[in-house]
C-alpha cells in the first residue's frame, strides 16, 4: 500500500505519503489564497523526500471538507485527476474527521470546528478520535453554544470564538498525515471509505447577480 493523501478544505495545503504502516513523508503550508499554486509542488516535494515516483502510488486519499468552495475544489479535482491517470482508487475522508483523529484529547466527547467564514463554523462532535457523533454542519457559533457547552474543542474555527469554545486543543489545522493514517487503518480493517464527493454544506460565495442588465447588440 502506498497512499497519497491531500487536503485543501482549510487554509492548510497539506500532502502526505503513507506506506500502510506509517507516514513516510509529509508537507503542510498555511495559505488560504494559494491552494492551486502550492498543491502540486507539495506533491512533488513529498515524493522526492520519500525517493518515490508518482506511479508507485496505489491509492489516493482526499479531504472532502466541509470547506469553502474554491479551496475544496482544488484538492478534489487534483485527487480525481491522479486517480484517473494512475488507474488507482480515490478515497474520500471528511476533513473534520482528520482533525479529530489528530486531536490531543485522550477521551471524548469533543467538538471539531473549522472557519466557515461569514461568522460561521463547520463543526462536528466526536465520541473519540474515530467516532463522529453529529455533523458535519455549518452554523453561527452562538447558535450551537448550548450543544457544545463544556466540550473540549479542536480546530482554527474554535480559536476564533472563545465565548463558544473556551477550551481549545491542538491541532489548529488538518494534516494529510492524519488523513492518510486514518484511511490506512480503515482500509486495513476492511472498511469502505466514502467516494470523494465535496461537502460544501452551503452555496458558493460567488453567485450570478439576480437583476443584472442584459446588453444585446442592435
Amino acid at each position: 500500500m502506498l497512499l497519497l493523501a491531500l487536503d485543501t478544505a482549510t487554509p492548510a495545503v497539506t500532502v502526505a505519503l503513507h506506506d500502510g504502516t506509517r507516514v513516510i513523508a509529509s508537507s503542510s503550508q498555511v495559505d488560504a489564497r494559494r491552494h492551486g499554486e502550492l498543491l502540486l509542488p507539495a506533491v512533488d516535494r513529498v515524493l522526492a523526500e520519500a525517493g518515490l515516483k508518482l506511479d508507485a502510488v496505489t491509492g489516493i486519499v482526499v479531504g472532502t471538507g466541509p470547506g469553502p468552495y474554491t479551496g475544496l475544489r482544488v484538492g478534489l479535482m487534483t485527487a480525481d485527476t491522479f486517480g484517473l491517470a494512475l488507474g488507482v482508487p480515490v478515497h474520500g475522508v471528511c476533513t473534520l474527521d482528520g482533525l479529530a483523529y489528530a486531536a490531543d484529547i485522550e477521551k471524548g466527547p469533543f467538538v471539531v470546528a473549522t472557519d466557515a467564514r461569514r461568522k460561521e463554523v463547520y463543526w462536528a462532535t466526536y465520541a473519540d478520535s474515530r467516532t463522529r457523533l453529529t455533523g458535519p454542519a455549518v452554523d453561527r457559533p452562538a447558535d450551537i453554544a448550548e450543544q457544545v457547552a463544556g466540550l473540549p474543542a479542536v480546530g482554527a474555527g474554535a480559536l476564533l470564538y472563545p465565548d463558544t469554545f473556551p477550551s481549545v486543543h491542538e491541532p489548529e489545522h488538518v494534516s494529510a498525515a492524519a488523513l492518510a493514517s486514518l484511511a490506512a487503518q480503515k482500509l486495513a480493517a476492511g472498511e469502505e471509505l466514502p467516494a470523494p464527493r465535496p461537502q460544501y454544506l452551503r452555496r458558493p460565495d460567488a453567485q450570478v447577480p439576480k437583476n443584472y442588465k442584459v446588453v444585446t447588440p442592435k
